[in-house]
């Protein structure tokens, strides 16, 4: 990674919960936004459960659930990381947690009518992440549904895909992806290479699917943890 300025960083914690505690994070969904709003330095976040098969599925996964955050520099996610309450109680009550830090190299659209993320010119030689986010118009969920799970299948199945999942705020109509590629050229190879993903994006455009949608590209530098029993060491 070369020519950063920017002191912007954006992080996505996975986490596992098991038992009891699967029933606890369902209820942070709304209990935890007015903890989070009073953390020092993030400027947006976004706490998300996944659905089953790697996330791309109308049956959600009680299990997984992923927080992204943006924030003014490292430093304050570090200390929010290691030293804030709220967190280490999500921490102690998860079974696996995985931690990405990254910098944003670009971003269009909206997430809740703003895009948070300050783009950097940044040269990456390595892997790249990805964040796909979209408000599906009622009218349209059974449509996008029956594309989602083919797709989701497709994207693992890609030449230098590492990981994605699919996540989202709420079930079935605010949806997001997240997934890391070995490199920028096999992001783009799949995005403009597969037929049936270029058929969910014409779609799209003809039909106007989403209300909202935002896409943003960021070079991961650090990890920290695991998931499903690996050290993801990017």
């Amino acid at each position: 990674m070369k020519n950063s300025t920017v002191s912007q960083i954006s992080t996505v914690t996975l986490f596992r919960f098991r038992g009891t505690n699967a029933f606890w994070i369902f209820g942070q969904m709304q209990k935890a936004k007015k903890k989070f709003e009073q953390v020092p330095g993030l400027q947006f976040f976004k706490l998300m459960g996944s659905g089953g098969k790697n996330g791309f599925s109308k049956m959600l996964n009680v299990n997984v659930y992923a927080l992204h955050c943006v924030w003014k520099s490292e430093q304050d996610a570090t200390n929010f990381f290691k030293k804030s309450e709220t967190f280490s109680e999500f921490k102690s009550r998860s079974t696996e947690l995985y931690h990405i830090f990254s910098k944003a190299v670009k971003a269009h659209g909206l997430w809740d009518g703003t895009n948070p993320y300050e783009a950097e010119a940044i040269t990456a030689s390595g892997p790249i992440l990805v964040i796909t986010r979209a408000r599906i118009k009622l009218r349209f969920l059974l449509k996008f549904w029956r594309h989602v799970p083919s797709l989701g299948k497709k994207v693992d199945q890609a030449a230098g895909s590492i990981f994605s999942i699919g996540i989202g705020e709420y079930p079935w109509f605010m949806q997001a992806t997240f997934s890391i590629w070995d490199s920028y050229e096999s992001m783009r190879a799949y995005a403009y290479g597969s037929p049936l993903h270029m058929e969910v994006v014409k779609k799209t455009r003809e039909l106007g699917w989403y209300s909202e949608e935002l896409f943003a590209n960021f070079i991961p530098y650090k990890t920290e943890g695991s998931w499903e029993g690996l050290e993801l060491d990017l």
